[in-house]
């Protein structure tokens, strides 16, 4: 039997996972899933489970249940009649419609093992319902893991130690450090193996109902119009049927139209951190985050760098000033910027690489060791045979979906990079999880839940690093808002003071009248630790009178943002260091 209750008193997610641990081990209960945001729970058991034992289950967890719409828990009596196929175990249910109608072998497959494809598969699983994941690669895992944060962020802290060994901190001299590059490349590559097997190959392997293909994935044309059909998969050399798909096939470096580039032997984002040697220079085209941050640490490596940016600011969809204060430091530690400037043609030379540059009407040429283009990502779809199904894709070629990452075919859902919103696996993540609730929604799920993107944070990982939630205050006013903003400067931040890093600021914009905190734009020293209270204050409606009401424990880099909303009402100058 299948019952559909309303849990009164949930207050947090953790509590519907005690409920739902609650039903699960209750005798006789085959499977349960528990929903905080709907307050639902889907309960199938068998027929020899009366509802009493669901109810004194859901007691016993502290909170009471009732059929939903029901006037009392006494509605529990009453269960919805399932359809005759969900009685089996949810690891066996799909393998037995699949035998008794022929038309399906999963209910969700899924393309790409990054980080939306893993999270679609881990909440298909659990849902109950049967999920294969399919990877093209030798490895699994997307970007991130393999070619992304995790060994970027792992060459960067490197780089950061290395520096200060070589510039000194007050009261410590500076020395000659030797730079092991092979050891470095080494735990790198440690890293990302280690995180590979622990986050990905053991997560999928630790859920009942996952099952891992390889090979390449193509759409095929699916059965018949009715969206109830297959959709049928070529993965390798062999066809495989499923009622929903996620595409979750992420990104790859983009190269620009520039003439001789093609020819060139330019570096990007993968192999330049792959690098048996490192060069005595190095141009970059590109001065947005995955540029810098690679910059930064090849200069603190030694390597003479060189950035070419067309925009007229680095960071040019950050906070104007957030730029500004980033490139002072930069060029501070000798990295060389060229703004508002077009890079006309590339060409090889006897000693590296060449640039013939455009900056308004001057023109002129750089010459290095080597070159790194870092100008964005195209989508991972011209293989993925989406005109069999009539999946649209933009002009870009990245899929188009809705907030419930339904594309344009019914029974083709899309998730993470591949979809063209912010690259950042954590909204991979989300995506992939909206993604396979929304593809099951009607045969194991519960209702779909859009992806909320209203406040999603941005770090850029240099130092000091970049981050930012909310708007600035340009757009604050495109939008029809009054804003009022405040700026601070980092160096009157207590923990920066005594740490020696006072480069940076705090720039707040709220709105006037009701104080509402609307964006937050920080420079400084574990920037990207400093925004996670913005992004909650941002994303519940918090004033700047709440943050500033807020306790917040002295001497930490956590006090940025209090201090900063300070200054809307104070001089931060004229008090004492905790108060």
């Amino acid at each position: 039997m299948k019952y559909e209750l309303q849990i009164e008193g949930l207050t947090c997610l953790a509590c519907a996972q005690s409920v739902e641990r609650a039903l699960a081990s209750a005798p006789g209960v085959e499977r349960a899933a528990v929903s905080y945001t709907t307050r639902r729970a889907s309960v199938v058991a068998g027929p020899d489970v009366g509802p009493e034992v669901l109810r004194d289950a859901v007691a016993r967890a502290g909170y009471q249940a009732r059929l939903l719409g029901g006037e009392s828990a006494e509605s529990i009596l009453h269960p919805v009649a399932p359809p005759a196929t969900t009685s089996t175990p949810s690891h066996t249910r799909s393998a037995a419609v699949a035998r008794s109608d022929g038309r399906a072998d999963y209910d969700l497959l899924i393309v790409g093992t990054g980080g939306a494809g893993v999270a679609a598969a881990i909440r298909a699983a659990e849902l109950g319902a049967t999920a294969a994941i399919v990877e093209r690669a030798d490895v699994i895992g997307g970007t991130c893991v393999n070619v992304g944060c995790i060994p970027s962020k792992n060459l960067i802290e490197a780089a950061a130690h290395y520096h200060v060994a070589r510039t000194g901190f007050p009261g410590i001299a500076p020395c000659e450090p030797q730079l092991a590059w092979d050891e470095v490349l080494r735990q790198k590559r440690e890293l990302v193996e280690t995180l590979r097997q622990q986050k990905y190959a053991d997560v999928l392997e630790a859920y009942e109902g996952i099952t891992l293909l390889r090979g390449e994935a193509e759409l095929r044309r699916p059965s018949g119009e009715s969206t109830d059909d297959a959709v049928v998969v070529r993965v390798g050399d062999r066809e495989v049927r499923a009622r929903r798909v996620v595409l979750a096939t992420g990104t790859r470096p983009a190269l620009p139209p520039v003439p001789g580039l093609a020819e060139a032997g330019a570096l990007d984002s993968t192999t330049v951190m792959e690098l048996e040697r490192l060069p005595t220079s190095l141009l970059v085209i590109g001065a947005g985050s995955i540029g810098l941050e690679l910059g930064q640490a090849l200069q603190r490596f030694g390597v003479r760098v060189v950035v070419v940016e067309a925009m007229d600011r680095i960071l040019p969809a950050e906070d104007p000033d957030a730029s500004a204060t980033l490139a002072q430091a930069l060029v501070a530690e000798g990295m060389e910027l060229h703004t508002g400037t077009r890079v006309t043609r590339v060409d090889r030379t006897g000693t590296g690489v060449r640039l013939e540059i455009q900056q308004g009407s001057l023109v002129g040429r750089l010459d290095a060791e080597a070159l790194l283009v870092a100008t964005g990502r195209v989508p991972n779809t011209e293989a993925l045979g989406l005109e069999a199904t009539g999946v649209r894709t933009d002009w870009r070629g990245f899929v188009e979906v809705d907030a419930f990452m339904r594309t344009s075919d019914p029974r083709v859902f899309a998730a993470g990079d591949v979809t063209g919103g912010p690259g950042y696996v954590y909204v991979a993540a989300l995506q992939g999880g909206v993604a396979a609730q929304a593809a099951l929604a009607g045969i194991v799920s519960d209702e779909p839940i859009p992806a909320d993107l209203a406040t999603v944070p941005r770090v850029t990982f240099t130092d000091p690093q970049v981050a930012a939630v909310g708007v600035t205050e340009a757009e604050a006013r495109a939008a029809g808002l009054t804003p009022q903003v405040t700026s601070l400067p980092v160096e009157y931040l207590p923990r920066a003071a005594v740490s020696y890093r006072r480069q940076g600021a705090i720039k707040l914009v709220a709105e006037a009248g009701t104080d509402r905190l609307l964006g937050a734009h920080v420079v400084a020293p574990h920037a990207g630790d400093i925004i996670s209270e913005a992004v909650l204050a941002v994303r519940f409606g918090l004033t700047t009178r709440d943050v500033v009401s807020t306790l917040h424990p002295y001497l930490t880099w956590g006090e940025a943002i209090k201090l900063a909303a300070q200054t809307f009402t104070k001089d931060v100058a004229k008090l004492s260091c905790c108060a």
